[in-house]
């Protein structure tokens, strides 16, 4: 062969060798920026100040998306967020419809189709009375409610920890108990003397009942229910004990590298503790 034509031929033959890789590289750009494009987990929100709420300008905002945002896109993920009251968010949850509910408790009913995630928060349950009823019930533990007319108010589908678990099981307890949709009504039902009290998490309900002006008509008891750490809940039914996981690795990294700190800092009023993931 000819010198020329084999040079012609070496050289059609690198050219279409790079033309080859060109493409594969494109498609492999394709391919992964479609796998990003198809990352995208579902996380629930509600009206729940400082944990979540909306901005003015319809954004999302709060302690837990942003925390999600930043975890989620750490694993090359991007979060959509679904306003849900809590009770229908836990069945959304259960069939995959939703796949994160941030502030969940661990209990073994939920453990069925939910992995759990490394403690993010930690926040008291708290007993909370109007003035009136502090003044007519002496109640030094949840259980002295029992055989009163005190009347308590709890959130249908929350978690208030295995004590209240067991005293809801005795009678004389449960019939002092009105389940209430969400917590802003059940501050209302005790402003027009529908309810006693109710448990809420601590940090919320000081922003809260600033927000309804009842921060002076209604009070924190020295009553603590439970003191449990909040949990991020993944659906079984939508997400891999893989991505779970993967998940508790990026959330222990930003507790190493401050960012966990600086998104906490933002919105609750103490000292963030990375280890313990509660105020000190």
């Amino acid at each position: 062969m000819p010198a020329a034509s084999f040079m012609r031929l070496r050289y059609h033959f690198w050219l279409s060798l790079a033309r080859h890789i060109l493409l594969v590289c494109g498609l492999g750009m394709v391919f992964a920026s479609q796998a990003w494009a198809q990352c995208v987990k579902t996380v629930r929100w509600s009206d729940d100040a400082p944990y979540s709420f909306k901005l003015p300008n319809g954004e999302v905002s709060g302690f837990s998306p942003d925390l999600m945002r930043v975890a989620l896109k750490a694993m090359q993920c991007e979060a959509r967020f679904l306003e849900l009251p809590w009770a229908r968010a836990l069945r959304e949850l259960e069939q995959g419809r939703l796949d994160i509910l941030p502030g969940a408790l661990r209990t073994p009913e939920r453990e069925q189709f939910a992995y759990f995630s490394r403690p993010v928060n930690k926040s008291p349950n708290v007993l909370y009375v109007v003035k009136k009823a502090e003044n007519q019930f002496q109640l030094s533990a949840l259980s002295d409610i029992a055989g009163t007319t005190f009347r308590l108010g709890a959130q249908i589908g929350v978690a208030y920890g295995p004590d209240y678990d067991a005293l809801v099981k005795k009678p004389a307890f449960a019939a002092r108990i009105t389940q209430v949709t969400n917590r802003r009504n059940a501050w209302r039902m005790m402003a027009q003397d529908r309810l006693d009290g109710i448990i809420a998490d601590e940090i919320t309900a000081v922003h809260e009942l600033q927000q309804l002006g009842l921060a002076d008509a209604i009070v924190k008891t020295d009553v603590v229910v439970s003191v449990g750490a909040a949990l991020l809940a993944l659906s079984k039914a939508s997400l891999t004990p893989e991505f779970a996981k993967e998940l508790d690795r990026v959330l222990d990294e930003m507790m190493r590298d401050g960012s966990y700190q600086k998104i906490r800092a933002q919105y609750v009023p103490c000292n963030a503790s990375a280890a313990k993931v509660d105020c000190r």
